[in-house]
């Protein structure tokens, strides 16, 4: 999915200065955005003052949103490097096409993986006809420099594995989860996974306390480690934890995202992430003169164009705690 914003700034994300070395619950409100004519994202990640959760650099929560006399999501064709793309739904059904030929409907409950590696650009689009009710998230985490010009490629996986317990059911999507392991490629020790409560569940789920890791939202009512987090919303939990309670007032739909802290710093504009500002800029270039990013075909209309980049790109610092 492609950041919209005509308006980006560009920002530094990773190194350890945002990581909080022991456990915190600390809330994050999420930015409306929006995604074209018919779709309004709430955005997560990046957030003032939490740039990323281990490489987890990007997230936008949308719906669930009734399409059915809507075009729903119309995303045309832009460019990525540095980054991967993981489309995750609950309802409804995304169409991605790429410069690679890829063409693919991912379904809820499906993982769509695209790696951008050195350059790609892809459009999704509510196919047609399409349901009636369109839920899900998007996400991007960042390649780290020794695979961010690796070879692009999507990956489609309908079958993922999960882990049980009772009024639980944790899909992993990436990386691994007590035991169970996403076919999913990572470049990083990361962790994604879909948990399904039902009410009146409490459970403890196993962690890593070498990751820091993010609860968020997707539905229903649950409290993590004893904090309402309601749909939309996320909660961060820092690292140095075994396990985390979690209750459902009702039916829930939550999103765990963990991963050992990213090490490099990163700038990251509109859909890339780079190194530096001037990396960034010709990248602008090639998307808007040359083919670098190659062609997608079969979209019914024009391609993205790139906003304008700001001269210089903003440095903040990270606070270390």
């Amino acid at each position: 999915m492609s950041n919209l914003e005509r308006r980006a700034v560009p920002s530094v994300c990773g190194g350890r200065g945002f990581v909080v070395a022991e456990p915190v619950r600390e809330l994050l409100t999420a930015r409306k955005v929006q995604l074209g004519e018919s779709t309004q994202v709430r955005r997560l990640l990046p957030n003032l003052g939490r740039r990323m959760i281990g490489a987890w650099c990007f997230v936008d929560h949308y719906g669930p949103d009734d399409i059915a006399d809507e075009p729903g999501m119309q995303v045309p064709p832009h460019p990525h490097f540095g980054l991967q793309t993981v489309s995750w739904l609950h309802d409804g059904q995304v169409l991605h096409r790429d410069s690679l030929g890829s063409l693919q409907t991912i379904r809820p409950r499906e993982l769509g993986l695209m790696t951008s590696g050195r350059a790609i650009s892809h459009s999704e689009e509510s196919p047609k006809p399409h349901a009636r009710l369109l839920h899900g998230a998007q996400l991007w985490v960042a390649l780290p420099e020794s695979h961010r010009d690796t070879e692009p490629h999507f990956q489609h996986h309908a079958d993922l594995p999960a882990v049980t317990a009772p009024g639980l059911t944790a899909t992993v999507i990436l990386g691994s989860l007590d035991g169970a392991a996403s076919p999913g490629t990572t470049y990083t020790p990361i962790v994604g996974a879909d948990l399904a409560l039902t009410r009146g569940t409490e459970t403890r789920l196993p962690l890593d306390p070498d990751f820091e890791y993010a609860v968020l939202s997707m539905s229903g009512e649950a409290h993590v480690d004893g904090v309402p987090v309601l749909p939309g919303s996320m909660l961060y939990l820092g690292c140095g934890r075994t396990e985390l309670p979690l209750r459902a007032d009702s039916d829930a739909g939550l999103m765990l995202l963990g991963g050992e802290p990213f090490e490099e710093e990163l700038v990251m504009w509109w859909n890339f992430i780079g190194r530096s500002h001037e990396e960034i800029e010709l990248a602008r270039k090639d998307w808007m003169e040359g083919t670098r990013f190659g062609e997608v075909h079969g979209y019914a209309g024009d391609r993205l164009p790139a906003p304008e980049l700001p001269p210089v790109a903003l440095k903040p610092r990270g606070r270390v705690r």
